[in-house]
């Protein structure tokens, strides 16, 4: 059975949507999805950059945001053909550990805790396809490499691309 993994912040989980929600509330207004194109992660935001940089170590950020459109039906099949595994770089914020955790049971009931792994560097995951949002966790990777779009990720290139959860059915079952 082929080995597959699967991030989480802005592949299965809304990490975007979260910063957004998380900006309206605190300063009142609400950002279009779409002004934050072609930014760095965290940019494009008017105001405060280092206010926004902390809303991740908040109580509550990861265990509260929603899961990608497809996601959890697209998962669900993916883990009965494959050897599926969900890898988070969680370790910059240790405080996400049992909100991750919590929020992947929550919403990811099918998956074994067998099946979940939080780490540093992804460098030390090996399989044969790899969904990430971030390049440079696809760089070291020795399989295939998918880059899940995000606002942050438009201009990368140098990846096979997949726009949404439809488009990783269509691939991959």
């Amino acid at each position: 059975m082929k080995r597959m993994i699967i991030d989480m912040d802005d592949v299965i989980a809304d990490a975007t949507g979260q910063f957004i929600n998380y900006y309206e509330r605190e300063f009142g207004i609400r950002v279009d999805r779409n002004s934050l194109n072609h930014q760095e992660e965290g940019m494009g935001f008017p105001g405060n950059y280092e206010i926004i940089k902390q809303f991740p170590y908040r109580e509550q950020f990861f265990q509260t945001m929603t899961p990608n459109e497809g996601s959890q039906l697209v998962i669900e099949e993916l883990n009965r053909r494959y050897d599926l595994f969900i890898v988070s770089a969680a370790m910059e914020f240790p405080q996400s550990l049992p909100e991750k955790l919590s929020w992947l049971k929550e919403h990811f009931p099918f998956l074994s805790w067998k099946q979940i792994v939080f780490c540093g560097s992804k460098t030390v995951v090996h399989g044969d396809y790899m969904i990430d949002d971030l390049y440079y966790n696809l760089d070291g990777f020795n399989g295939e490499k998918y880059l899940f779009t995000a606002p942050h990720n438009l201009h990368i290139d140098r990846f096979n691309r997949v726009n949404n959860w439809n488009e990783v059915a269509t691939r991959f079952l």
